[in-house]
């Protein structure tokens, strides 16, 4: 039930009911109306109120019976609430026991100036090859962290685990997640990451170790729009991020942030995947420095 802030104006005499015609024209100058008129005047307003009250409490408790405390539910829901400058102890609580009480997608902390928003409840849970069974929220920052490479040149081989951008170029954003957030608060599981190219199209994947990561084109658009992969072999760039995340599906204006900012999809020799400043998919050659909006989750 809610706490209410104000008490509630107790008046409990029933007094006497003034006849219509005093209803219909009023209090007049210098009158000195019956006590009695009072007294029932006060008393239906507090009685109004009560029943407000009453059947507030009801519909919230009869909605919350239905509206559980869980991943399925809070994924359904955008809310867009500031939850703090620091994830706190009963958020932790409330994220590892899978209740994530008082959480909805959209809602976000805002730490050094950088709002870090919910994209997702329990996004990878049973997925890994050794099985992720911790509950976890996952995070996309609102804008990009920075501009960086993908590779010295314009290839793609390696995929993207073999890029300069997983090599090297994320560490300065694991760097800013783990002042923010504490790196053993952040989930270390199984990802399903592209590590083979050939001829343009991703060719073979392996699974890795994983905290921080770029997005694929699915988990922000829902689909494989430009990414390439050799016939039957999509896996390889979908990986284990097989949906898209709730906050983009309930809130698409978020994915164009009139930054563009890389995808972890390969398009082509030279190309990978990224969103466009306006959000729309599009790509661009390896070698030119583009926006780092990574991913992460909290367990």
């Amino acid at each position: 039930m809610p706490d209410w802030e104000e008490t509630l104006p107790e008046w409990n005499e029933q007094g006497t009911e003034p006849p219509q015609s005093k209803k219909d024209e009023g209090w007049q100058a210098e009158e000195k109306p019956p006590a009695g008129w009072f007294n029932w005047l006060f008393n239906r307003i507090y009685e109004a109120i009560k029943e407000i009250r009453s059947k507030h409490d009801s519909h919230l408790a009869d909605y919350t019976d239905k509206f559980r405390d869980n991943a399925g539910a809070k994924n359904s829901i955008y809310r867009g609430k500031y939850l703090g400058d620091t994830l706190s102890s009963e958020q932790q609580t409330a994220i590892s026991d899978g209740t994530f009480e008082d959480m909805y997608i959209g809602d976000y902390w805002t730490i050094d100036g950088m709002n870090y928003r919910i994209a997702g409840f329990d996004y990878y849970l049973g997925t890994g090859s050794t099985e992720t069974t911790d509950h976890h929220i996952t995070i996309v920052p609102d804008e990009r962290l920075y501009n960086h490479e993908m590779n010295d040149s314009d290839t793609t081989d390696g995929g993207y685990q073999g890029s300069k951008m997983y090599i090297e170029g994320l560490d300065s954003a694991k760097s800013t997640i783990y002042s923010a957030f504490g790196e053993e608060n952040v989930l270390e599981h199984d990802k399903y990451l592209c590590d083979t190219v050939s001829d343009g199209e991703a060719s073979g994947a392996s699974w890795y170790d994983s905290k921080v990561e770029l997005m694929t084109e699915v988990m922000v658009f829902g689909t494989i729009v430009a990414g390439r992969s050799e016939p039957g072999d999509t896996n390889r760039q979908v990986g284990i991020e097989n949906s898209q995340l709730p906050l983009f599906a309930l809130r698409p204006d978020l994915i164009g942030i009139r930054q563009t900012y890389w995808l972890r999809d390969v398009v082509s020799a030279s190309r990978f995947a990224r969103v466009g400043a306006s959000g729309n998919a599009s790509s661009f050659d390896a070698s030119q420095s583009d926006g780092v909006r990574p991913a992460f989750s909290i367990s």
